[in-house]
């Protein structure tokens, strides 16, 4: 138990413990030891999350089906008696909107991202991942069996080399990104992806899960942006932000989800998602064309409080509704954190080991629900904390 408390003594000394904070959600206000802030720290992009409006249309359309409403848990794994008609439900409507041949759910991100390489890749097999591709992701490959060589963040003409260099060494090559990155909110280049996937007869995966909902003429993600529909192998998303559910999803060909079925342990050996979870979830999906209007309002307001921040003299990346401020000190992100909760808006620090030590940053999240005046209101603030 000594080791354990000297860490955690440590953790709060260097400014970098972590606690489990108790905060009620209004729209996209947070209230947070009796403060009521705007909340900018949230993956519910598009605003659903307290929309009760669409969740009232929900059970409505539910309770009037003839099954009526679905139970509240699914009380065993899918392989067991966990896979209700839901499941296959969803999954018809993710092949679909895709235009591929299958779609299998999950019940997260991390048992999706944990789950299918280590299914997939074998001692024959090599990972290319990019060096920034999440925590979940990392954990994924290292419960796999493949080499694993991690390429320079967004430098495929690194990957390429590799690719030169070691193809013909395996009997499989996954490369594996993400479409938006998470920390720094800027995008892969899926086209090259693509191209280089096919040239040399590797497996492509991606990571949508800070894409779907907010990217695309109807929601699909950058895949859909960029015009990638149907060409990516194993293409992973998750419901649990702009979604305003839970759960995740691969969706690839019959092969493969077959083969994911029979040997993926983080599907086979957990109880499934709550039938209700999965039909709303699908609900969403289906109306996610509609929600045009909210995707149009986020890419705005980014863009504007990008723009404000680099004017007043900050540090930002990305092309995204994901936007960062790059402080690179830990005492003074802190310190920035805290003065923006007095003003009046949640923003969190990000800290070693989520980023590198030396790029310590505020990582703020818009979402749909946030107004335009709002967004002026925080730049105002941030070009007065600059100059005081």
């Amino acid at each position: 138990m000594e080791k354990y408390k000297q860490h955690l003594q440590s953790l709060r000394e260097s400014g970098n413990l972590r606690q489990l904070r108790d905060i009620t959600l209004h729209n996209e206000r947070i209230e947070f030891q009796g403060n009521d802030m705007v909340n900018l720290s949230s993956n519910d992009y598009l605003g659903l999350g307290a929309d009760q409006t669409l969740w009232q249309q929900f059970l409505l359309t539910e309770a009037q089906s003839e099954s009526g409403l679905f139970p509240g848990s699914a009380c065993s794994s899918r392989l067991l008696t966990g896979n209700h008609s839901a499941y296959q439900e969803l999954e018809e409507t993710l092949a679909s909107l895709y235009q591929t041949e299958a779609a299998l759910v999950f019940n997260s991100g991390y048992h999706a991202n944990m789950g299918i390489l280590p299914a997939l890749a074998g001692s024959k097999d090599l990972i290319l991942a990019d060096k920034l591709v999440h925590a979940s992701i990392i954990d994924g490959i290292r419960l796999s069996a493949a080499k694993c060589i991690r390429y320079p963040h967004n430098d495929l003409e690194r990957l390429e080399k590799i690719l030169a260099k070691e193809r013909g060494e395996y009997e499989h090559v996954f490369i594996v990104t993400e479409s938006i990155f998470s920390m720094d909110g800027d995008l892969a280049d899926l086209n090259r992806l693509v191209e280089i996937k096919d040239k040399y007869n590797a497996f492509l995966y991606v990571d949508e899960a800070h894409a779907l909902g907010v990217r695309g003429e109807t929601g699909l993600g950058c895949i859909e942006e960029f015009g990638l529909l149907g060409k990516i192998d194993l293409l992973v998303g998750t419901f649990g932000k702009a979604i305003a559910s839970q759960g995740a999803y691969v969706v690839c060909n019959q092969v493969i989800k077959d083969y994911l079925v029979n040997t993926m342990r983080t599907l086979i050996f957990t109880t499934g998602l709550p039938p209700w979870s999965v039909k709303w979830t699908n609900f969403v999906m289906q109306r996610l064309a509609t929600l045009k209007k909210e995707r149009t309002h986020l890419a705005g307001i980014s863009g504007l409080l990008r723009e404000n921040i680099k004017a007043a003299g900050l540090e930002t990346a990305g092309e995204s509704h994901i936007i960062p401020v790059i402080i690179r000190d830990m005492s003074k992100t802190l310190h920035l954190s805290k003065y923006l909760c007095e003003q009046g808006f949640f923003v969190l620090p990000i800290r070693p080991p989520t980023v590198p030590a030396g790029t310590e940053r505020l990582r703020i999240s818009l979402t749909a629900a946030i107004s335009k005046d709002q967004i002026h209101q925080l730049s105002e603030i941030l070009c007065r904390h600059i100059g005081e």
